[in-house]
């Protein structure tokens, strides 16, 4: 509770992706047949919507490129209901597969599909996987180049696929030479001196709800905004199944039919809004990026005004 006597305001976001293109099932070969794959990432979406709108709680949409050209009206209608749209690039491929070239590529395409179907900038973006880690620093310059404002890819742990143990575990600005940009990461908490993942995804399947729930009371009494996460696949246990590895069809199928009903407790226990709506700082810079945009579209327009009177 606030000093104000009412409950703290904490990010709550979704990685809108289909369930046969996460990380741990990649491969070349079955990229090349994702229109093969029977889709149920908009109806898992559809889902989320209708479980948030009983608890009347917006959220952020990280939404790959790849599904938002085949389901526009999944875009339109996430706008409509009141959530942010934000990018999670294109073609859901690991950055520490990517040349820099070819991550602006994928991070520009993406947020010019989205902003042309919902007509709103694009502010926010998450790495596949979480994977902004040290050898892929640079994303971050290229990031802040392509006009974003915010990034939550960022994971202060230790990892096997993914993670920055060392970076800064809480909401902060990241100066470079490309300009600022906020970093969001997902939530963690410090216990016995390790930090442990609590934001979200396979560890909310995996953590029993009420060992879950006290964890994230601890982040919340720090005073620190929590920032959660999941999948649409996640509500869907019966998904078909993916071939891989053992630890991959583990971390991916364990708890699936949990998922549903420890999200709605997860509503019901603490206040969730958008990334925008919860961090006032991050608003700010998103409404002072929309500002400059809209006064350079009025520039160019007087320009243009003023050419056509010259060659008349």
């Amino acid at each position: 509770m606030s000093a104000a006597g009412t409950k703290a305001m904490h990010c709550l976001s979704f990685d809108v992706e289909e369930h046969f293109q996460v990380s741990g099932f990649w491969s070349e070969d079955r990229r090349q047949h994702w229109d093969t794959y029977e889709s149920r990432v908009e109806n898992n979406t559809r889902k989320i919507v209708e479980l948030l709108a009983q608890h009347e709680t917006k959220a952020t949409f990280f939404v790959l490129g790849w599904v938002a050209e085949r389901y526009p009206g999944l875009v339109n209608m996430l706008v409509e209901q009141g959530h942010e749209i934000a990018s999670h690039g294109y073609s859901h491929e690991l950055i520490t597969d990517q040349t820099p070239a070819i991550f602006r590529d994928d991070v520009r395409r993406a947020k010019g599909i989205l902003e042309d179907i919902c007509g709103k900038r694009v502010h926010g973006y998450r790495a596949p996987s979480f994977s902004i880690t040290k050898d892929t620093k640079w994303a971050i310059s290229v990031l802040a180049e392509e006009g974003y404002v915010y990034d939550s890819s960022i994971f202060p742990v230790l990892h096997d696929r993914y993670g920055m143990p060392n970076a800064t575990p809480t909401v902060h600005l990241l100066r470079g030479e490309a300009g600022c940009i906020w970093e969001v990461p997902p939530s963690t908490t410090n216990i016995f001196g390790t930090r442990v993942p609590v934001a979200g995804g396979g560890y909310f399947r995996i953590f029993p709800y009420p060992i879950l729930r006290q964890l994230l009371k601890r982040v919340e009494k720090a005073g620190h905004p929590l920032v959660m996460y999941l999948h649409p696949w996640e509500l869907d246990p019966d998904q078909p199944k993916m071939q891989g590895s053992s630890l991959s069809v583990f971390r991916h199928y364990i708890n699936l039919h949990k998922t549903e009903d420890r999200l709605s407790a997860l509503l019901g226990d603490f206040c969730f809004t958008s990334i925008r709506g919860a961090l006032e700082s991050v608003d700010q810079a998103c409404a002072k990026a929309e500002g400059a945009y809209s006064q350079a579209k009025l520039l160019a327009l007087d320009d243009h005004i003023e050419s056509v009177r010259l060659r008349v």
